[in-house]
């Protein structure tokens, strides 16, 4: 006889009904879609100007690298290690409201940030902004899961869209604004977190109604659902193949300005240029990676993304300069279109830990992309920025662990 997916008192938890509330609708409810990815546009571009800044911060307080790391690591600590914890919490009491509350700490964060005197109020400012990013993200991907109305792929693509926007803006609007009138012009952009702040208010009475207690749901497990032993080695498998797609983006975003420059002698311009040619590649990606994978099937999706992606990458580091843009372009929309169905996979996976599972891997690929990015640039130190290229390309070849992973009920879309 089949045992319930849940034990007995998360069963009296209140929480949204995966099978009952998403598919309630006709279909996906667009204007709450377009509403949560416009916020997680609105948040990633206020989070990705902390590292846009650190040039003005350096040499306004005389920092050095070790000082800013630190800077770093305390918004990366909030950022990343938190969002598993408010996902864990949120499942059990879901709130609303929270995501405007953690909206709230970033409008803080950034006027702590804007008029901070003292290396410990940039502290404070940094892990603000990234606690505020912790409290957005797993309540968030719940919701564009809630307004799906049954195409999970679609809306999660449509909400990670929205922060691969936002994480290309912040460094552009950091260079047309904060640049030219300093510090005390990061005060301006908390007007965006205001704005954001406005617009979840109105998301979470949207929300609200749809939040119902477990127990008036029989979620019973299907004879196709996998064990509980294989769910945890296909969770493992998912956050090792997000740990090496981050640790290689990770080469590309931080790095490949440097690497267009010394190998091909471009201007920083042109670099920069073509880093936002990448970054939106990245974007198209991640759009119809959702779509693709709820038309035929999640696990083919990140199949391709990760592993196919293996003859372009170590195509890369011997190509002219016509080759690497056309390289880098195929291997963005390949490699980031695996991010939503992971995602909607390890929901899949644990159905009653939606905002944990999305916390987990939310946070863990930002801290993926930060650990990434630290070694990589000790290895460039070491070694070159051209042998950083030659062996990460290799590193998308961990995508053969995919075939680890189980197949799904087709009821579930994965």
């Amino acid at each position: 006889m089949d045992k319930p997916v849940i034990s007995e008192e998360t069963l009296v938890a209140p929480v949204v009904i995966p099978g009952i509330t998403e598919k309630s609708a006709t279909g996906p409810a667009y204007l709450v879609l377009g509403g949560i990815s416009f916020s997680h546009f609105l948040n990633d571009t206020m989070q990705s100007l902390i590292p846009s800044v650190y040039p003005i911060l350096k040499e306004n307080y005389a920092l050095d690298f070790a000082q800013i790391g630190m800077i770093t690591l305390a918004f990366q600590v909030t950022a990343s290690l938190l969002q598993p914890v408010v996902g864990y919490v949120t499942d059990s009491k879901p709130q609303p409201f929270s995501l405007a509350v953690g909206m709230g700490f970033t409008f803080v964060g950034l006027l702590l940030l804007s008029g901070a005197h003292s290396y410990a109020m940039i502290l404070v400012a940094a892990a603000l902004i990234g606690l505020g990013s912790a409290v957005f993200h797993p309540e968030s991907a719940r919701i564009a899961r809630m307004a799906s109305g049954g195409r999970y792929g679609f809306a999660q693509s449509v909400f990670q869209v929205g922060g691969n926007f936002g994480a290309a803006m912040g460094p552009l609007l950091a260079a047309l604004i904060i640049v030219p009138f300093g510090q005390p012009s990061i005060a301006w952009f908390s007007s965006i977190a205001f704005v954001a702040i406005v617009l979840l208010v109105q998301i979470g009475r949207w929300y609200r109604p749809r939040i119902v207690p477990r127990k008036s749901a029989a979620q019973i497990r299907s004879p196709e659902a996998p064990t509980r032993a294989r769910t945890m080695v296909a969770l493992a498998v998912l956050i090792v193949l997000v740990f090496s797609k981050f640790i290689y983006m990770s080469s590309l975003t931080s790095y490949y300005t440097f690497y267009l420059i010394e190998k091909f002698h471009v201007s920083t311009q042109t670099s920069q240029l073509l880093l936002f040619v990448f970054l939106g590649a990245v974007a198209i990606g991640v759009y119809f990676g959702g779509p693709i994978g709820d038309r035929f099937g999640r696990r083919y999706v990140i199949w391709l993304s990760i592993l196919g992606v293996l003859p372009f990458t170590l195509l890369l580091p011997f190509a002219n300069l016509a080759g690497t843009v056309a390289l880098t372009v195929v291997i963005g929309v390949i490699l980031s279109s695996a991010m939503p169905a992971i995602i909607v996979f390890a929901q899949e996976l644990m159905p009653h830990r939606l905002g944990m599972i999305s916390g987990m891997f939310f946070g863990f690929a930002f801290g993926a992309a930060g650990l990434g990015a630290a070694l990589l640039g000790e290895v460039a130190d070491a070694k070159g920025i051209e042998f950083v290229y030659r062996v990460c390309a290799f590193l998308p070849a961990i995508g053969l662990l995919a075939m680890f992973l189980p197949k799904m009920p087709k009821n579930q879309h994965v």
